[in-house]
């Protein structure tokens, strides 16, 4: 699948955004990456509330396979291969596509970092701390380092 052909299959969706990835092209609207079209076919982003539209039309989630395993990913599914004929129809399974990947990026949102905060104030007194060390030692005195040339360090 090219650029233009793409662009063309979700003009009644409206406008999406085509970024290269892996073999093919990651695909969003309002800035949410909801379906990725690939050598092996199209996908779109599923959750719990659409795959079973996809099961009922006999579709796969995507795949891969490394050296040693093959991966499932079941949140994206292959497109029924009917939808390339009926633009309409694929807008409202886009729609859906991109309201599953939506529903992902919520439950995705960072939790309150309140808890991390007290961690970062023992950083910065530590760090305080260690600066003062230095500045107290006699290495740090010029007159300490002159003396401190001539001898030599044990070694361990």
């Amino acid at each position: 699948m090219d650029r233009e052909f793409l662009i063309d299959l979700f003009a009644d969706f409206g406008p999406v955004t085509l970024r290269r990835m892996f073999s093919g092209y990651g695909i969003s609207a309002d800035g949410t990456n909801f379906a990725l079209a690939l050598r092996a076919g199209l996908y779109f982003r599923a959750d719990d509330e659409t795959i079973p539209q996809f099961e009922a039309e006999g579709s796969k989630p995507f795949q891969y396979t490394t050296r040693s395993r093959t991966v499932l990913v079941n949140s994206y599914w292959q497109l029924p291969a009917r939808l390339f004929d009926d633009s309409e129809e694929l807008a409202v399974w886009a729609r859906s596509a991109l309201g599953a990947a939506q529903r992902a990026a919520l439950r995705k949102r960072p939790r309150s970092r309140k808890a991390k905060a007290p961690v970062k104030k023992a950083v910065a007194k530590r760090a305080t701390g260690k600066k003062a060390a230095v500045k107290n030692t006699v290495a740090s005195r010029p007159s300490a380092k002159k003396k401190r040339a001539g001898k030599k360090r044990p070694s361990s």
